[in-house]
């Protein structure tokens, strides 16, 4: 459900086909996850209030709970999925950082793994 359609094979959209008759809350969730790749691939972040409101109107809790979950922060998020800046190489830092450190545990004093964390920028 969760590939490209155009990526299954001929058996596997018929098994995809045969689940998603036979479970209606499954084919509605389908029908309200498939639009998010191009969402977040093409930078259609205006586009995500409309998914939301959609999502609503159908009797499925646990999109009600993502809804308000990114209703809290909508702004954020419809600029995350329009704006092409991002700050993934800032997120990297603190998890490299921890890297050098373990690596250097008990291993040196602190000026070694300073050095390293120094250098490697």
């Amino acid at each position: 459900m969760l590939s490209r359609p155009e990526s299954l094979t001929e058996s596997e959209r018929l098994r995809l086909k045969t689940v998603l008759v036979n479970c209606p809350e499954l084919d509605a969730l389908a029908g309200h996850v498939r639009p998010f790749p191009q969402m977040l691939t093409e930078r259609q972040g205006e586009l995500l209030p409309q998914g939301l409101d959609a999502a609503r109107r159908d009797d499925l809790p646990s999109l009600h709970s993502l809804a308000a979950g990114i209703d809290r922060d909508r702004d954020a998020v419809i600029a995350s999925l329009t704006l092409p800046w991002s700050s993934g190489v800032v997120e990297g830092q603190p998890n490299r950082i921890k890297m050098l450190k373990r690596q250097m545990f008990v291993r040196a004093r602190f000026a070694l793994p300073r050095t390293r964390v120094l250098l490697a920028s």
